[in-house]
Formats: structure tokens, C-alpha cells, sequence
């Protein structure tokens, strides 16, 4: 049998204190660049929070949005139709900011749908209020532009990911990497995002578990 790098049990992490949801984009922003006061407090300032109830679709093939998200609690799918079968593609959870490629600021249908998978709670947003933010700003602009390249390379990781790996190597990455989406997610759902039969993710879990 050949292992992988992928084999490896994941470390048990301490369970994270709770903060505040809003704590979760200055968190997300704080990868990237160290925030003043006066910068902190207006991308607070500028949050349209909202909530959804489980289930609530947010974006449907065909439609054109100008609205981004960026979750605060909550886990948020995207998948596409495929001869009338969901294709799953993506989650998004805590801290994860969910950005239509071809609505935001490009006016085009979206060739996917995106779905509550649990309640949530999300922000709101729109080029023109990003905007008036760089505008108070400018520094914020580069801050954004970071943002979206690390998302593209993220992406891009993903999709290598998929395309090299086996479906049990899928699985392993997965349970390293996002364990908490084993608990959150229809198994159905997770099957179709690694490509595989729900019977398949079955049996590879029994494997997984039984080594």
C-alpha cells in the first residue's frame, strides 16, 4: 500500500475561545496587513450583516448579482447543475469570504448556485460601498487586492488537488485540513465536493477509520 503525505493524523487543537462574528473579517483582513484603529472601526462601520435561514438560496444559475458575502457563522455551498445533478464545488465557512467571479463588477450570469447548508450569518456587500471604503482608505485597496490573489491561489490549490489526488487521498486532505465539514455537511453533499458516490465515501471512511 503507498502512503502519502496525506495520511497524516491531524494534532488535536485546542478548542478556540468565542469572539464576536464581526472579529472574524478583522481576522481574515489581519493575514494580510496590521489594521490602525481608524481602519478597524470603519470596515466595521461599513458591514451590512444579515442573516439566512438554513436552506436560503443566495445566488442562482442565470442570475447577476453585485453582491459579495464573507461568512461570519455558518457554512454556505456552491455547486452547479449538471444534467439536473448537484455538482458541489466549494464551502464556505467562518472567515471565508464568498465572491462571484462573474457579478462583481463584471455584470455577468452566474453559472452556479450558492445555498445555506446551515443558518447564517453573513455580510453584505457591493463594489460601490468597497468602494467608498478605499476611498476613506486608499491603503485598503492593496489589502483587497492581496485578498483576491490568495483566494485565486487557494483556488488554484484546490483544483490541482482534484485532479492529482485519489478519491481516498481527497478524503484524507479533507480530514485534515477541514474535519469540521465531516459534522456540518449531508454526506451527499461531501461525496459529490470529492467527486465520488455516496456509497463510495462510505467505504472509504470505514477504511480511513478502521487503519
Amino acid at each position: 500500500m503507498t502512503t502519502t503525505l496525506l495520511q497524516i493524523t491531524p494534532k488535536p487543537t485546542k478548542a478556540r475561545r468565542p469572539k464576536a462574528p464581526e472579529q472574524e473579517i478583522l481576522d481574515y483582513i489581519g493575514q494580510f496587513a496590521t489594521l490602525s484603529l481608524a481602519e478597524a472601526q470603519a470596515v466595521l462601520d461599513s458591514l451590512n450583516i444579515r442573516k439566512f435561514k438554513k436552506g436560503t438560496v443566495l445566488l442562482r444559475e442565470g442570475q447577476i448579482t453585485k453582491f459579495c458575502h464573507f461568512v461570519l457563522k455558518g457554512c454556505v455551498r456552491q455547486y452547479f447543475l449538471v444534467d439536473g445533478l448537484e455538482k458541489t464545488t466549494n464551502f464556505y465557512t467562518e472567515g471565508q469570504p464568498i465572491a462571484p467571479y462573474e457579478g462583481n463588477g463584471r455584470q455577468q450570469p452566474s453559472k452556479y448556485y450558492l445555498a445555506c447548508v446551515e443558518d447564517c450569518l453573513l455580510t453584505t456587500g457591493t463594489p460601490e460601498q468597497e468602494a467608498q471604503l478605499y476611498e476613506m482608505f486608499p491603503r485598503l485597496r492593496g489589502v483587497g487586492q492581496l485578498a483576491v490573489e490568495d483566494e485565486w491561489s487557494k483556488a488554484q490549490d484546490q483544483f490541482a488537488s482534484f485532479v492529482i489526488h485519489s478519491p481516498e487521498d481527497r478524503y484524507l486532505h479533507l480530514l485534515n485540513t477541514r474535519p469540521d465539514l465531516l459534522d456540518r455537511v449531508p454526506q451527499y453533499q461531501l461525496a459529490s465536493y470529492l467527486g465520488i458516490t455516496p456509497e463510495s465515501l462510505s467505504r472509504i471512511r470505514k477504511r480511513v477509520a478502521g487503519k
